[in-house]
C-alpha cells in the first residue's frame, strides 16, 4: 500500500491530532461568537477556495469554507494547489493508495485517479507531492468529512483553461467536491497588501478573469482562474466568506500575507 506521507506536520500545522482538533474548536468558537448571520453556516457548497499558510495565520479563514463544504453531502474531494517546492509543467496527480496526516489515513480515490489519468493524461511527479498548499487542507477534510476519499492535484506551469476542463468534468458528478488552494499577496505593507488583494477579491466576486491579471498576486492564481472559468460554465456564484492578513495574528504590518476563503 503506497502512502502520501505528510511533509509539513509540525510546521504549518500541529504534529498531533489533539492539537489540531483544539485549533478547530477555537476557530469555531470564534466564528460562532462573532458571526452576524447564523444562516451562513447552513449554506451548502461543494466548491471552495481556501488559503494554505500556517494554521495560526490562515486556519480560521479556511475553516469558514470547510464548514460549508461539510454540508454538501459529497463523497469525494479533489484538492488542487500550486507547487511551491519544485518546478513542474502541467498537473501531477496523487497516484497513491492513501494520504497520511496526524489525523490518520484517508483513502485516495483510486478509481477517480484512474479516470483523470486517462482522460486528461495526468501522471505522478513524486517530488511535487511534498506540497504544503494541498497538504494543509487534508486535516480539515478529515475533521469535517471523515468518510470521504480524496485526490490531490498539484500544478506548476499550466494553462488555466485546461485545469478548468478538469474542474468542469469533476463537477459533473454531484458527489465530488473541489478545494482550490491559494494565498494572496506576499510580504507587502498592510496597506499595499490590501490594495493588491482587493483586486483578487473583486475578480472572484465578479467572476472577472481579466481583472485577475491586473494586479492580483495570488500564488495559486492559475487555480483561481480555472475555478472562475468552471464556475461561469456551470452557473455557480461566488460568495466571499472571509478575508484577512497575517497582521491580524502577528501584529506585523510591514510584511504581510493575504488570505481569503470563498464558496461557490
Amino acid at each position: 500500500m503506497s502512502t502520501r506521507e505528510s511533509a509539513v506536520a509540525g510546521a504549518f500545522y500541529p504534529a498531533d491530532r489533539a492539537s489540531i482538533e483544539k485549533m478547530f474548536v477555537h476557530f469555531n468558537s470564534v466564528l460562532e461568537s462573532h458571526l452576524k448571520d447564523k444562516n451562513l453556516l447552513k449554506l451548502k457548497s461543494r466548491a471552495i477556495i481556501v488559503p494554505h499558510a500556517g494554521y495560526i495565520y490562515s486556519g480560521f479563514t479556511a475553516n469558514v469554507a470547510y464548514r460549508l463544504l461539510k454540508n454538501s453531502g459529497i463523497k469525494k474531494v479533489v484538492v488542487i494547489g500550486p507547487s511551491h517546492r519544485v518546478y513542474l509543467e502541467g498537473v501531477s496527480i496523487s497516484d497513491y493508495d492513501s494520504f497520511h496526516t496526524p489525523m490518520g489515513k484517508i483513502p485516495i480515490d483510486r478509481e477517480l485517479v484512474a479516470k483523470l489519468k486517462a482522460k486528461f493524461h495526468l501522471r505522478l511527479h513524486e517530488e511535487a507531492h511534498h506540497e504544503h498548499s494541498t497538504e494543509v487542507q487534508v486535516p480539515f477534510l478529515q475533521e469535517y468529512l471523515p468518510n470521504i476519499t480524496i485526490v490531490e492535484l498539484v500544478y506548476g506551469k499550466e494553462d488555466p483553461k485546461h485545469l478548468a476542463q478538469i474542474i468542469e468534468y469533476l463537477l459533473e458528478d454531484p458527489t465530488v467536491g473541489i478545494v482550490i488552494s491559494t494565498d494572496l499577496s506576499h510580504y507587502y505593507s498592510l496597506e499595499e497588501a490590501k490594495r493588491l488583494d482587493s483586486i483578487c477579491l473583486e475578480a472572484v466576486a465578479t467572476e472577472d478573469v481579466t481583472l485577475l491579471h491586473k494586479g492580483c498576486e495570488a500564488c495559486g492564481k492559475i487555480g483561481v482562474e480555472a475555478m472562475l472559468i468552471a464556475a461561469k460554465e456551470k452557473g455557480l456564484k461566488p460568495l466571499i466568506l472571509d478575508y484577512r492578513t497575517s497582521a491580524d495574528t502577528s501584529g506585523d504590518r510591514s510584511q504581510v500575507v493575504g488570505y481569503m476563503s470563498v464558496a461557490f
